[in-house]
């Protein structure tokens, strides 16, 4: 049985996970609740410490945009440092939804990051290439000559 690191070499797949969230830069949104007030600020000033993580604020009072890179941060991961630290989000049932839908896509986008790339056009060529390295190959002992006649 092949190992699935040959098959996807031989296949002329390229499989590397270092990096593959590099590029993953999110941008959301937390929506705070009216009291106690002056949270969007003082969350802006806490966020503003850790490195890699940008908090500006968003349209009105309450809300407060983020950036950050999705190797390093995810949105539940934020929500919870907030949490811990005394703040208190909408708990409107619409930001539950946009929360819920955006922790589910940052999920699914590190899950599938980590994932192995499948093979699903080429998966024939695996078997074609692992056979051309036997020592054995194609070989018929009966003439030329005989081959084509019928």
């Amino acid at each position: 049985m092949m190992r699935r690191e040959t098959t996807y070499r031989l296949a002329g797949r390229d499989h590397r996970h270092e990096d593959v969230l590099g590029s993953a830069l999110r941008e959301q949104e937390v929506v705070f609740t009216p009291l106690p007030e002056g949270q969007r600020d003082r969350a802006a000033a806490l966020l503003s410490t850790l490195t890699g993580l940008s908090a500006l604020p968003g349209r009105d009072a309450f809300r407060l945009g983020l950036k950050y890179d999705l190797a390093h941060y995810t949105l539940r991961g934020i929500e919870s440092f907030l949490e811990e630290h005394g703040f208190h989000l909408d708990a409107s049932l619409l930001s539950k939804i946009k929360r819920a839908l955006a922790h589910f896509c940052e999920e699914t986008l590190t899950r599938n990051a980590k994932a192995p790339q499948r093979l699903i056009k080429q998966s024939n060529q695996v078997y074609v290439k692992a056979y051309e390295h036997h020592p054995h190959g194609d070989h018929d002992d009966t003439p030329v000559e005989l081959r084509d006649f019928k």
